[in-house]
């Protein structure tokens, strides 16, 4: 069992993952299938520079894994569960933001 301070820093580390729209990409892109850097970065239409900063940071924190393939390296996400919590993420979101249930939220651009 985790202890809520393992459970607040998993939760942080997965936020910090998300917190920026390449990284998204990149998860959401490795949802679907490991990839080579080269391809992913022509897919996602970055440098290869910029996807190997949201890379490593992706690696770690702990969401995706680089498996060596011969010469070349491949990104998977670390887990398959990863990509159900993506989704479920993602369906969780869009619910809540078509309920708007906080009532601020037009007023503080929070939610």
């Amino acid at each position: 069992m985790l202890t809520l301070a393992a459970d607040i820093e998993v939760l942080a580390r997965f936020g910090r993952a998300l917190a920026d729209p390449i990284r998204c990409r990149v998860l959401l892109a490795l949802r679907e299938a490991p990839a080579h850097p080269a391809d992913l970065a022509d897919a996602l239409q970055i440098s290869r520079t910029r996807l190997s900063n949201h890379l490593a940071c992706l690696r770690d924190c702990g969401l995706v894994v680089a498996v060596p393939v011969g010469r070349r390296t491949r990104y998977e996400l670390a887990d398959e569960r990863l990509g159900h919590a993506l989704d479920d993420l993602r369906t969780a979101v869009v619910a809540v933001e078509a309920d708007k249930t906080c009532v601020d939220a037009d007023k503080k651009d929070c939610c």
